[in-house]
């Protein structure tokens, strides 16, 4: 597995969402940087990894595995829309491995059938920069069309994503894009209200904020995770 790292401070580990990449996090990168040690890994089945099935249900230990091996002990996650439910589940299940949380427009409590979620899915990419546009449409063919839809439908699916909620104990920040078409921005507030400690940031722009709006994104996820604890960790696995 290859991964990205940058900076020097406490570690953060940043987790793409569905067809995405580490490059998702280029616009933000340097500013999280500044004071963190920050890793930019691709999951299974996408960017540098594609040719392996994803996983929604294994995709936790995946990562948490991967941290072992490349010495990350316990780290801030911050996880966007499919990534989001994987940070999630990680500091519900093994709390001791997440220092601080942020969840990025997440894709939890997912209502209806895939079919639903096309036309949300056309409005997102008219909104989007058209580079990126372009970006996310060759991750898309490189991971597969019908892998991207397999994973789409496993989300929809996984209802059980929201009893995990309650079991979160790490300082939650929860940001959202004020005019995301795709995971309603109503459903931001009912999120934060059923986890124990988190607060709700709404950001200009769609559903991608750290591409919308990087400046304001680097810096409430900043704020967030403030100094962090323990060493920074580098390495490969």
């Amino acid at each position: 597995m290859r991964f990205r790292w940058a900076g020097n401070g406490p570690p953060v580990v940043l987790v793409h969402g569905l067809a995405g990449t580490w490059r998702w996090w280029l616009p933000v990168l340097p500013a999280l940087a500044r004071r963190h040690t920050v890793y930019a890994v691709d999951l299974p089945g996408f960017g540098e990894l594609r040719g392996r099935r994803f996983s929604l249900p294994e995709a936790p230990g995946f990562l948490t595995s991967w941290m072992d091996a490349a010495g990350v002990g316990a780290a801030a996650l911050v996880g966007h829309s499919m990534g989001g439910v994987v940070a999630m589940r990680i500091a519900a299940h093994t709390p001791a491995r997440v220092t601080r949380l942020v969840l990025v427009a997440p894709a939890i409590d997912l209502r209806g059938s895939l079919l639903g979620y096309v036309l949300p899915l056309a409005r997102a990419a008219l909104t989007m920069h058209p580079g990126f546009t372009a970006m996310v449409a060759l991750e898309t063919m490189r991971a597969g069309p019908l892998a991207v839809g397999r994973t789409a439908v496993e989300l929809v699916a996984d209802s059980a994503v929201t009893d995990d909620l309650h079991a979160v104990r790490a300082p939650t920040l929860i940001v959202w894009g004020a005019d995301d078409p795709l995971v309603p921005p109503a459903t931001a507030a009912a999120l934060r209200d059923r986890m124990r400690d988190a607060r709700l940031r709404m950001l200009p722009g769609g559903h991608v904020p750290m591409v919308d709006a990087p400046e304001a994104f680097a810096a409430a996820v900043v704020d967030h995770l403030g100094d962090g604890t323990g060493p920074a960790a580098r390495g490969a696995a």
